[in-house]
């Protein structure tokens, strides 16, 4: 895994913690997720699975769906994936089905990071595909923000939506 804080990279970043903001808004768990295919955004999303009762609808999900939609091919070849939390293994198997290149994100997943931190799918010389891995863009932030929404989460337990990361 790369580390890398180009001024692109933290760019993407900034644009996929706006969209994580829009999850934190709606009591979902502060990701975010931006497709970027020749520097044109060509999906995007933010957690989804209780509001859109799916487990699947996890930020990169969104963004993976919504560029296959819209560039008819679940092929998204020479892509990178922006997301401001180290993707889960579901994620990761997505990604490596939809053959992106690269994978940018900000914070690590010590829980279930799979692109390196518990488990490294996305280099695995096991599977047919390997992607590009740049962690630690914008770090800091995108920890920030989900270590937030869990403080006041815990705090008031049956109010999140009224969370204050909603700024």
């Amino acid at each position: 895994m790369e580390q890398g804080n180009s001024a692109n990279d933290q760019y993407w970043m900034r644009r996929a913690l706006e969209l994580a903001r829009c999850a934190a808004t709606v009591g979902e768990v502060p990701v975010g997720a931006i497709l970027v295919l020749r520097d044109e955004v060509v999906g995007e999303g933010w957690n989804r699975p209780i509001g859109a009762h799916d487990p699947t609808a996890h930020a990169e999900m969104v963004a993976l769906r919504a560029a296959a939609a819209r560039l008819g091919n679940y092929r998204l070849v020479e892509s990178t994936l922006y997301v401001t939390l180290e993707p889960c293994p579901m994620c990761a198997g997505a990604m490596i089905h939809a053959r992106v290149a690269r994978l940018v994100f900000g914070a690590v997943d010590p829980r279930a990071g799979a692109a390196g931190t518990v488990f490294n799918l996305l280099q695995s010389e096991h599977l047919n595909h390997r992607a590009i891995v740049t962690g630690g863009v914008l770090a800091e932030e995108c920890g920030l923000l989900l270590r937030e929404f869990f403080r006041v989460r815990r705090l008031k337990p049956a109010d999140v939506e009224t969370s204050v990361i909603a700024d």
